[in-house]
């Protein structure tokens, strides 16, 4: 499976912003810490993922990249 949606968990500081902003409920803070000392936020559910990139526009830091798959147009 692709990943739709991807921390960069060395950087996040727990905000929480994206978990509040997530319509699907799919993002968390883990229950380690990074090196900094903070939970990050991670996707609990990729499948359930739909790329909508709220997380990404409300994170402050710029740690969330999302990507949305490719459809390809079939030509006859």
């Amino acid at each position: 499976m692709e990943k739709k949606v991807v921390f960069n968990e060395k950087i996040c500081k727990s905000c929480s912003l994206c978990v509040q902003v997530c319509p699907t409920n799919v993002i968390f803070l883990a229950d380690y810490l990074n090196g900094s000392g903070y939970r990050p936020a991670t996707v609990v559910n990729q499948e359930n993922c739909i790329s909508c990139a709220k997380c990404a526009h409300v994170c402050p830091d710029s740690v969330i990249s999302v990507y949305r798959p490719v459809k390809l147009l079939q030509t006859v």
